[in-house]
């Protein structure tokens, strides 16, 4: 397959093209740019990917642009995180990191530049006021009584803004257009606000910051962006952006193109409610592996692969539809049963004795990694006497349907022997505690000698030399699948979202890193959490089961 039969076309590729072959533009320049004011989320992934993939492809450039104007919600700590984030999904960014605060300057200017020509004033209604006169979707607004002011009054009073005279909510500088427009963002929208707010970057130089519509049309403009690309919400902006671009003094005239923003079934992608979600400590930080940000699903186990395959499947549209959350679940199923190294974890433990064998002895066994694989190699795994294994794995009685194992009958131990039900013990509650078995010391790796069939197979760890270990059973965070629907959507949260096991893992396990998934045999994928595991007391959360049981429960 060639390069461009095996590059996803949508309509933002197809206007590329179509700019290219029309000499509009010789080479191609995204952005992508976030506001540090949170964590990012898949959402923004699929953002990411748009504008780092085709400034890959076009052999274009991609800027990493933080949006900062707003300080007093912006931190450093979100700044690195989304640096680390864009790196970790596999992404460089062109030349250095780009800051709208870089260009407070020249915005500054390009202010002023609006009130000489009448196309700005300082209003000093307000907040209230503002909206009050901003009008509604049915009725126009109405002209504010200092829109009439003359260019020098409206210089000196932004320099007097500017000085810190006024405190804040007490004047604003808005763009003078059309207070009757169809559009609310044209009804003289607010361009600068006094903030006595110190900023990450510029510290406290400034006291007025550019409102967010007034920047980052300049930012792309000053960066030579040919295609600005934002989410539908943002169409109606475009006139601003544009309104901004034709009315000041600037070489570069990029072009916003929209489309639509990804949401994702039994989450919520507004950062409101994920912040909401992290202040009410109804999850443990941003990074909890039930949250949808990038940093929550790289603790959980997704791989950057998964998610650019993710974004890759969903494809670019203008058309706004809920993702089915299976789907991403599908992507990084496909990613770890081709890629994740096998183990043998028991989840709910149930105590093995295996009578015939030596007390004290340890056998080695050399198990695949992969059983598809034999390039991936093999692990050595002790059998002992004394074994765990699942105890759904067990039944007193059991029709002819179930393959594990049953008193009296027989099942293959995973990659060992064939082991036989004679007995077992009870506590004094009836629950089984202990299943005394016999072993066929002529089944590893073989049929019985005698032509008996043994059709189970279950997995297991060694009592003796097992690592004991919590498992972290993440679900969905969500019981519905549009929480964002609800009245109150933190009421909908998932209350078995995460259930914490004490179980055992195999010792090889020792050694596994937060960046390697593992297929636990039958019953999924998992990786050692990154934050909480140490070597001491391990923790592994799971990534995503084996098959979608969701899948099921909704079609019920």
């Amino acid at each position: 397959m060639s390069e461009a039969e095996a590059r996803p076309s949508n309509f933002i590729r197809q206007i590329i093209d179509k700019d290219l072959a029309d000499g509009k533009h010789t080479s191609v320049h995204t952005r992508f740019p976030p506001e540090p004011n949170g964590y990012l989320h898949i959402g923004h992934a699929k953002s990411i990917c748009l504008n780092f993939g085709i400034a890959q492809d076009y052999q274009g450039q991609c800027n990493l642009r933080f949006d900062d104007t707003n300080p007093e919600k912006e931190d450093v700590e979100y700044v690195e995180s989304i640096k680390n984030d864009v790196s970790w999904l596999g992404f460089d960014w062109s030349g250095d990191i780009c800051y709208s605060s870089n260009y407070f300057d020249k915005l500054y200017d390009y202010a002023v530049e609006l009130i000489n020509k009448g196309l700005a004033y300082v209003d000093e209604l307000s907040p209230e006021q503002i909206r009050e006169y901003r009008g509604s979707l049915t009725a126009p607004g109405k002209a504010s009584p200092y829109r009439d002011r003359s260019a020098e009054d409206n210089l000196a009073l932004f320099e007097k803004m500017r000085a810190g005279d006024f405190a804040e909510g007490k004047a604003c500088l808005r763009a003078k257009i059309d207070m009757g427009s169809s559009f609310m963002v044209m009804r003289d929208p607010v361009l600068y606000r006094v903030r006595f707010a110190e900023h990450h970057q510029t510290g406290n130089k400034w006291c007025i910051y550019p409102m967010y519509d007034f920047t980052h049309c300049i930012s792309d403009a000053l960066e030579g962006i040919t295609h600005s690309l934002c989410t539908l919400e943002f169409q109606d902006n475009r006139r601003l952006y544009d309104w901004v671009l034709e009315n000041i003094t600037i070489d570069c005239q990029p072009h916003q193109y929209e489309f639509s923003r990804l949401n994702l079934e039994y989450t919520v992608m507004s950062k409101r409610k994920l912040s909401q979600l992290v202040s009410e400590n109804l999850v443990n930080g941003w990074d909890d592996p039930r949250m949808p940000t990038i940093s929550g699903l790289r603790r959980r186990g997704f791989t950057p692969a998964s998610i650019r395959e993710f974004c890759k499947r969903i494809g670019v549209t203008k058309q706004e539809n809920m993702i089915e959350f299976g789907s991403l679940e599908s992507c990084i199923r496909d990613d770890l049963n081709e890629n994740a190294p096998r183990a043998m974890s028991v989840l709910e433990p149930v105590k093995v004795v295996i009578d015939n064998f030596t007390a004290d002895a340890v056998e080695t066994l050399n198990i695949a990694n992969h059983p598809n694989k034999p390039e991936m190699g093999s692990r050595e795994v002790p059998f002992t006497r004394e074994l765990w294994i699942e105890r759904d794995d067990f039944r007193e009685e059991a029709n002819k349907k179930y393959k594990r194992l049953v008193l009296g009958k027989e099942v293959r131990l995973r990659g060992a022997y064939v082991i036989k039900a004679e007995r077992i013990e009870k506590d004094a509650e009836g629950n089984i505690t202990t299943i005394f078995c016999s072993y066929d010391d002529e089944t590893l790796g073989k049929n019985p000698a005698d032509g008996r069939k043994v059709k189970g197979v279950i997995h297991w760890v060694s009592a003796d030399k097992g690592l004991p270990a919590q498992i972290r059973l993440y679900d969905r965070l969500f019981t519905v699948a549009n929480p964002a629907a609800e009245d109150n959507f933190a009421a909908t949260i998932n209350p078995e979202s995460l259930v914490e096991l004490n179980g055992f893992v195999e010792p090889s396990l020792a050694l596994a890193t937060a960046d390697q998934g593992y297929q636990f045999e039958r019953t999924g994928y998992f990786c050692i959490d990154s934050k909480d595991s140490q070597p001491d007391a391990l923790v592994f959360n799971r990534t995503v089961g084996l098959r979608d049981t969701w899948a099921k429960i909704e079609t019920n």
